[in-house]
């Protein structure tokens, strides 16, 4: 669902972009949308033409690569007070989406058509400013995540997953873990159950209960 935006109050969500100069925020007044996508809703899929740059102002979703045989990995998740660092890369790039994005949590994003971003890029030293400092962390991230992928085992790379989760119970299925990781339901059933048997965590149906986070901190440093 799409509505006009009758003012610029959004921008309090995006503490950089408060200095805008007025003609910057009379672009964005005339031009911005905000769109807002239940769980489920693809954003857009790989080979996508790419339309708009998205700024989240609620909700996740999560940005992934398919293989050939249907494998997913994920890339990153893009959260409240976030843009999509793939976005940016095609929009700056004029290039199609090289992946695929799903909504995991209700989300209502601004999304600004291409032609008003590059012009907003040209134009206004804050917002491309604001752009591109956003775009280096996202691309520091996905150096880290390719390094976790490239130098890190699996069962280092499954502990800092759980981990991640600040929770002692987490409901995930086996299958939801293997995606995020790029493998195998069948491998991450297999290391969760090593797991167990090291007293590290118990397993539930469709839940993980950490019983033991020192264990998984010493392997997430291997």
């Amino acid at each position: 669902m799409q509505n006009s935006i009758n003012n610029l109050s959004w921008l309090a969500q995006f503490p950089d972009l408060i200095h805008l100069d007025q003609n910057a925020q009379d672009l964005l007044a005339k031009y911005t949308r905000i769109v807002e996508a239940p769980i489920g809703t693809i954003g857009y899929r790989e080979g996508d033409n790419c339309g708009y740059y998205v700024m989240r102002l609620a909700g996740k979703s999560r940005v992934y690569k398919m293989s050939a045989s249907d494998r997913e990995i994920l890339l990153y998740r893009v959260n409240a007070g976030e843009t999509c660092v793939i976005t940016t890369t095609c929009l700056l790039g004029n290039s199609d989406y090289p992946a695929s994005t799903i909504v995991e949590e209700p989300i209502r994003d601004v999304i600004i058509p291409a032609a008003a971003f590059n012009q907003l890029m040209v134009d206004s030293a804050v917002f491309r400013k604001f752009v591109m400092t956003n775009y280096g962390a996202l691309i520091s991230d996905l150096i880290v995540l390719l390094d976790e992928v490239a130098f890190h085992n699996l069962d280092a790379r499954l502990a800092k997953v759980l981990l991640d989760a600040n929770s002692t119970q987490i409901t995930r299925t086996h299958q939801q873990i293997a995606d995020e990781l790029g493998t195998a339901r069948e491998v991450v059933s297999r290391q969760l159950k090593r797991l167990e048997l090291k007293g590290s965590v118990s397993l539930g149906r469709g839940q993980i209960e950490i019983i033991n986070r020192s264990i998984l901190e010493k392997l997430s440093n291997t």
